[in-house]
């Protein structure tokens, strides 16, 4: 009889995002936080996901992609503050308040529409002024708007890769790759399976921002100019204006239209179309993971048996060899 393991496991759909010395995984509406402490113990905490809608009409296909994408950035950053305070044995601080966490969050995603957004724009703007673009509404304008913006994507990754503690979580990110595939393979969640498993996995957050990224490019092509076309705002300024809140408000559908697409590629790995679709973002991933050593893939295992209810509550694992996942080499 074939095995249907691998299948059945894949078809849990967990999740997970590297922290500050740590792991965060994800199964449905549990959430785990393994972190490694500067005594060398794990300390895991389970927590419910945060959803921000419960509404059934928002979890349909090709409108729960952006709820999803806020309710991650929220989740990933108090995952981030709880590891961070872990990391530095900060147990005695409080964590993000409702209202410092909304800042945190409106100010993550600032900074990311004016990296990839308002910047690209203003540049591509730049080679018009020189004679070397065309107008808005032209296809050369987008065309040079999408290079600068995959390049400034690119440089940004490339350029915090050197930073000694983002390689750490480069590392960690590799970690948990590792683990969920060795999850999804049907293989056990201990060091050996994991540490034969590639560090590269098709539903990446980094696969995920090359596909909105990339979609981004062909919509605002097709779309700008035809939106343009029912109505363009009188002056320069106002019409660049108009045109950059366009490219913002058209960030909701591009980022549902990624999401399906990169859960298609995850959900059928086997298939060309899927492995091709995959491909531009797999490159990417050499440069946000890193190969983890034994002792990081044991906190995203313990991460990972987290999130599937292998424990309860907040725990903390000592440094025995015999009941580690990845017990010391000889």
């Amino acid at each position: 009889m074939r095995n249907l393991t691998p299948y059945l496991a894949a078809a849990q759909h967990v999740g997970g995002q590297a922290v500050m010395e740590g792991v965060m995984m994800r199964r449905g509406d549990r959430l785990a936080i393994a972190v490694r402490k500067p005594d060398g113990s794990i300390l895991v905490e389970e927590r419910p996901w945060f959803s921000l809608v419960r509404a059934e009409w928002a979890k349909r296909p090709f409108v729960r992609g952006f709820p999803v994408l806020v309710e991650t950035m929220v989740n990933g950053i108090k995952a981030l503050n709880f590891s961070a305070q872990q990391a530095i044995e900060g147990e005695g601080e409080e964590e993000l308040s409702p209202l410092a966490l909304a800042g945190t969050v409106a100010l993550a995603f600032g900074l990311a529409l004016a990296l990839f957004v308002v910047l690209p724009h203003v540049v591509t703007l730049g080679l018009q002024w020189l004679g070397l673009s065309g107008g808005v509404e032209s296809l050369a304008f987008h065309a040079w708007d999408g290079l600068f913006k995959l390049l400034i994507f690119v440089l940004y990754i490339y350029g915090i890769s050197f930073v000694p503690d983002i390689k750490r979580v480069f590392q960690y990110h590799g970690a948990e790759h590792k683990t969920i595939w060795a999850f999804e393979q049907g293989l056990p969640l201990d060091c050996s399976s994991a540490r034969g498993a590639s560090r590269l996995h098709p539903r990446c957050g980094t696969t995920f921002m090359l596909f909105v990224l990339s979609l981004s490019i062909v919509l605002y092509a097709v779309l700008v100019p035809a939106l343009l076309l029912i109505w363009t705002p009188e002056g320069s300024v106002l019409k660049q204006t108009y045109i950059i809140l366009l490219k913002l408000v058209l960030m909701v559908p591009v980022s549902c239209l990624a999401y399906e697409m990169i859960r298609v590629a995850g959900k059928y790995p086997h298939l060309s179309v899927c492995r091709w679709l995959s491909v531009p973002g797999m490159l990417m991933q050499r440069l946000t993971t890193y190969e983890p050593d034994d002792s990081q893939i044991e906190v995203a295992i313990a991460a990972l048996n987290g999130a599937l209810g292998n424990a309860r509550g907040e725990t903390e694992i000592g440094i025995d060899p015999d009941a580690a996942a990845c017990p010391a080499k000889d």
